[in-house]
């Protein structure tokens, strides 16, 4: 049940359709576009798989067989702070810089198997096929993407009011064996070295979009799917060295296109259902507890950016600098903000059904505040580093030439290391800040869980305003005018 990453990187030889630079690709997993970061995504299995790492990373399944921890249903708050703890371990293999590693859509599926009486309640073929699913996909330690999101067209207009009414994602026909799907969905991050994809739509689709109101999964390599990646940062990133993040995580995102791709009943979770869309996400605890992963992973990212925010003042031997040591404590601040948002959605999680799960405002509040925190938190490291992380020699191949390297050594001084170690950090730290790379985290991280409008929305929604109104309301009650009118009447 506990694959490999050699098992992992295998099964990516699959024959799926993949096209870069004007080419498809023959084997992504050779590929200079791709192959570091699914090495590193075998990295993740070969841990998860390793026997010293089973408590850690894995749990008994229901049929006795251990299995990843991605796909454990918390009976309780210590089940829940359990798996957190492995998701932390597995994301520090990355730095939080894979949005889209295994566990994330892992959640989602999960969440949605825990409402599975929503499903129930709409449909029990329906429900059948994901709970059937949940279990392939768990006893196989599959790696899922997701594509929820539209292509960017008109926004003004409904998935079925675009001038091609198969841009999105839509049933053109269905028979005794399934369905045929047409059209494009985003943003399959991650796909490129997925095993399958779950397609869907979290936008709200409106009346007359019931070919869009789709939910189901199928593997990359089905007859008729194909991706389109964008640039590759790992490819313009040759050396590890030079671009030690960009070069071995780039999950890489793509366009799905669905050219009649035939998708089997026992496939498909929703049917041309509108109101289960949202149900699927809301009414079940998937949209909680996908989002809650991201959040973990989001806690091991901004650890790593507060470490590459003190070594930064080391190596420019500012650390002792009050104005430095205060910026570095209002930084502190923030990531444990992050970290004490986590253990809060956990300590004042609830049951739904049988199921423990992360408090539903508390995550939406952790969203709303982290999409404003991370470009901040990029401005600090800016700030600490000034020209630091530009002037830097142009490539590792500068220390080949001996009189360059000569150059090197004088000119990268730092009183907490030497040029060779002064120059790896910054690379190391432009990587994460500025580098192109760099700038698609930013660009991640302020959307991947929505735009602001709608995670205020979730904050919105989930908040007890009646409680909040009830203090309001004691205080209120403790005094009112007639009183007031009467003792300013009675004689002095």
């Amino acid at each position: 049940m506990m694959k490999t990453g050699k098992q992992h990187i295998s099964g990516l030889r699959d024959g799926r359709t993949i096209f870069i630079d004007g080419e498809r690709v023959d084997d992504v997993t050779q590929h200079q576009a791709f192959a570091r970061s699914i090495a590193s995504v075998g990295r993740l299995f070969d841990f998860a798989s390793a026997p010293e790492n089973r408590s850690l990373m894995t749990y008994t399944a229901p049929n006795g067989e251990p299995a990843n921890r991605i796909w454990e249903l918390p009976l309780n708050y210590a089940d829940l702070v359990q798996r957190r703890r492995a998701l932390e371990t597995w994301g520090g293999l990355h730095g939080g810089f894979m949005g889209r590693a295994p566990d994330h859509v892992a959640s989602c599926i999960a969440g949605m198997y825990m409402g599975l009486d929503v499903f129930e309640a709409y449909d029990r073929d329906r429900a059948k096929a994901l709970a059937d699913y949940y279990a392939y996909a768990r006893d196989r330690d599959l790696y899922l993407t997701y594509v929820i999101i539209n292509p960017q067209a008109d926004r003004s207009k409904s998935a079925s009011q675009q001038k091609d009414a198969f841009l999105t994602a839509a049933v053109v026909d269905q028979d005794a064996e399934g369905i045929t799907v047409r059209g494009a969905k985003m943003l399959a991050t991650g796909g490129i070295m997925a095993d399958e994809v779950f397609v869907t739509s979290i936008q709200p689709l409106q009346p007359g979009d019931e070919a869009h109101a789709l939910s189901f999964a199928i593997p990359m390599n089905a007859k008729g799917l194909t991706l389109l990646s964008r640039k590759s940062y790992e490819e313009a990133s040759p050396s590890v060295f030079d671009n030690p993040l960009s070069s071995r995580f780039d999950e890489n995102d793509a366009v799905i296109y669905f050219d009649d791709v035939k998708v089997p009943w026992d496939r498909i979770f929703i049917f041309k259902n509108l109101e289960m869309c949202q149900k699927q996400f809301h009414a079940t605890p998937a949209h909680v507890y996908q989002n809650y992963q991201a959040m973990v992973r989001l806690s091991v990212k901004v650890r790593f950016l507060a470490g590459i925010a003190q070594r930064i003042a080391e190596i420019n031997g500012i650390v002792g600098f009050p104005q430095v040591r205060e910026t570095l404590g209002q930084l502190a601040a923030e990531v444990g903000m992050v970290d004490a948002f986590v253990a809060g959605m956990e300590a004042k999680g609830t049951n739904y059904g049988r199921y423990f799960i992360p408090d539903r405002h508390m995550l939406y509040a952790a969203l709303t505040l982290t999409q404003q925190l991370y470009p901040k938190i990029l401005n600090t490291l800016r700030d600490l580093a000034g020209g630091g992380m530009i002037m830097l020699p142009s490539s590792v191949d500068d220390f080949n030439n001996p009189q360059i390297a000569a150059l090197i050594g004088r000119t990268q001084q730092s009183p907490a290391a030497n040029a060779t170690d002064k120059v790896k950090f910054y690379k190391l730290a432009w990587d994460a800040v500025g580098s192109e790379f760099a700038s698609r985290h930013q660009q991640y991280e302020m959307f991947y869980s929505g735009a602001t409008f709608v995670t205020k929305g979730h904050s919105f929604r989930t908040y007890d305003w009646g409680a909040a109104r009830e203090l309001v309301s004691q205080m209120l009650d403790g005094y009112d005018l007639e009183d007031e009118l009467k003792r300013s009447e009675a004689p002095a």
